[in-house]
């Protein structure tokens, strides 16, 4: 048909270059932005998962700043602890020195103490200094707040991580099923029981016993002197009060006399008051003279009340030592518990004695590594302590607690959990078996690691102050050492160094804590949020980005398309024209 009002060919045209000019919008928009989205036209399914996780990656992106901003504080953190450990370590070295009283003079003494007072003071001046952006990071006001010390028996409370949840603040609730104990081993008081005076007279064949009637000392120390008479008289013996001789007379005329052998000289000796003879061997029947002691003297003795049967040597062995002792018979249960308790800062052992119980050694330190093990070397064959001895070796035991349900790890008298949600340690008095409870209610340095704004997906950190009113442990604190003070070197150098060990190792175990946050919480989790966020820009890439190669072959075909549809058009609109030549 042809037609001059209504030019269908040139409105298809007209329509396939609209298409073809769209085309080529699109692939000119595609290549100039480097996006295959670029409005939700494009691929409306696809805007909504690249817009989701654009929000993902810039999240992760943040979290990596966050944590990379947490591990700079804990380096600032460290830093300065490392300074404080030097400071504590130089003090340590002035506090061994100080304890050479023998070799230094007072001045020298003083000097010390100085350089002392000087450490403390530049250790608080690091607790007041040492920030991050102006927070301060070691004056304490980043440590959890509690109510702990309200609690009596709690010695020392150090609570590293704490998620308080959406209610801000944590309930802790302590319970001990066994207390730590020490190591004991006890001798019973048979080993020191009282025993008769007494003294053989004679040989092995045939003898006297001269034994006192009762148990104890007083019959200790008397003296026996023979002297020989006329022949035939009876043997008689007396006693001098005054100089605890007893007098013996006899015929020492060997042959058949009755006076002369050794059932009279039991006789004899039966008559002093407060002692008993007994002979062993010759009857009295004359067949056995009488021989007296080399030298006529014999001394009468018996181990005292509370006394030493025998001599004694043994080795006792403490956690922190060992010291052999040797103890002659008649040597007091008193006297051996002195003299163990005078090295026991060497050997971790203590002693003590009664007449009812006998003597213990107790170790100074609880739990499992506190130790007491007595070794006896010899004994003599009167002496009944290896005998009495309830146990060679002996070992204390661990408290055993749980914190929260949770079964602690318990080391003497302190006791440990770590847990996503608590992490904490604690000491408390020694061998208490009392639970209690207190509640966390907020501090800490709270750091966001996670993109999403959830309690699990960020730590509290409590980095507790490390100034000298702070610093400190069961045997005190650190400010005691400066001058003055109860621990200053004048004062107590042993009380001193307990206390530089106590915060030493508190120092350490802060900066053990830091590290070991920074190396496997901060650094893992660096490490794996920046390869989330490329795995996840990899995605949004392909779904998002253009693919240049395709695009520049559409641009290529909408290119060719609009110049073929242009003129095609062109030829579309002259087509009526062929109307006029049938006019003619």
């Amino acid at each position: 048909m042809t037609r001059i009002n209504t030019n269908v060919s040139s409105l298809i045209a007209q329509n396939r270059l609209q298409s073809s000019n769209q085309d080529l919008q699109t692939s000119l928009t595609r290549l100039s932005t480097g996006l295959r989205i670029n409005s939700g036209s494009d691929d409306p399914a696809g805007l909504i998962a690249s817009e989701a996780l654009r929000s993902e990656i810039t999240s992760l992106n943040k979290s990596v700043s966050n944590t990379r901003r947490a591990s700079q504080i804990v380096s600032t953190a460290d830093s300065a602890l490392g300074q404080v450990s030097n400071l504590l370590n130089d003090v340590r070295g002035l506090v061994v020195e100080a304890a050479n009283s023998g070799a230094l003079s007072d001045e020298e003494i003083a000097a010390n103490q100085l350089q002392i007072d000087s450490s403390l003071e530049a250790i608080n001046r690091i607790a007041q200094t040492t920030t991050f952006q102006g927070r301060k990071l070691l004056d304490g006001s980043l440590d959890f707040v509690s109510t702990a010390n309200s609690v009596s028996s709690l010695k020392d409370v150090n609570i590293d991580q704490a998620n308080l949840g959406t209610t801000g603040k944590i309930d802790v609730d302590v319970k001990i099923s066994s207390a730590a104990t020490q190591a004991t081993s006890v001798v019973d008081a048979a080993a020191f029981a009282e025993a008769k005076s007494a003294v053989e007279i004679g040989s092995a064949a045939n003898s006297v016993t001269l034994t006192a009637d009762a148990n104890g000392s007083e019959f200790n120390d008397y003296t026996v002197v023979f002297d020989d008479q006329a022949t035939g008289a009876a043997a008689t013996a007396a006693l001098d009060t005054d100089t605890n001789i007893i007098t013996v007379t006899y015929d020492s005329t060997s042959g058949t006399s009755t006076h002369n052998d050794y059932d009279a000289i039991k006789t004899a000796l039966s008559t002093i008051t407060g002692f008993t003879a007994t002979n062993t061997g010759t009857s009295p029947d004359g067949t056995a003279a009488f021989t007296p002691p080399a030298g006529t003297l014999v001394t009468a003795g018996g181990a005292t009340a509370d006394e030493l049967g025998d001599k004694l040597v043994f080795q006792l062995n403490g956690s922190s030592g060992a010291e052999t002792f040797n103890f002659g018979a008649g040597t007091s249960g008193d006297q051996i518990a002195a003299a163990v308790n005078l090295v026991k800062d060497s050997t971790g052992v203590e002693a003590t004695y009664s007449s009812a119980e006998g003597l213990t050694f107790t170790s100074t330190d609880y739990g499992s590594d506190s130790l007491v093990n007595v070794d006896i070397i010899s004994e003599g064959s009167l002496g009944k302590f290896t005998t009495n001895l309830d146990a060679t070796r002996s070992n204390g035991t661990d408290i055993k607690a749980s914190v929260n349900g949770v079964e602690a790890n318990g080391k003497a008298n302190s006791f440990s959990i770590n847990t996503s949600s608590l992490d904490l340690s604690m000491t408390v008095d020694k061998g208490s078996s009392t639970a209690f409870n207190f509640t966390i209610s907020g501090g800490g340095a709270k750091f966001q690691l996670g993109p999403e704004v959830t309690s699990n997906q960020q730590a509290r950190l409590g980095i507790s102050s490390v100034s000298t009113g702070q610093l400190g442990g069961a045997s005190g604190r650190l400010y005691e050492l400066g001058s003055g003070q109860g621990k200053s070197l004048e004062s107590d150098v042993s009380g001193a160094a307990k206390i530089i060990d106590e915060v030493i190792n508190k120092v350490t175990a802060i900066r053990g804590r830091l590290g070991a946050f920074q190396s496997t919480t901060l650094e893992s989790n660096m490490a794996s949020l920046t390869e989330t966020a490329a795995n996840l820009s990899e995605a949004e890439s392909s779904i998002r980005d253009a693919d240049f190669a395709q695009e520049s072959a559409n641009l290529t075909r909408a290119q060719i398309l609009v110049q073929s549809g242009t003129n095609v058009l062109s030829m579309a609109n002259q087509n009526p024209q062929n109307v006029l030549s049938l006019l003619r």
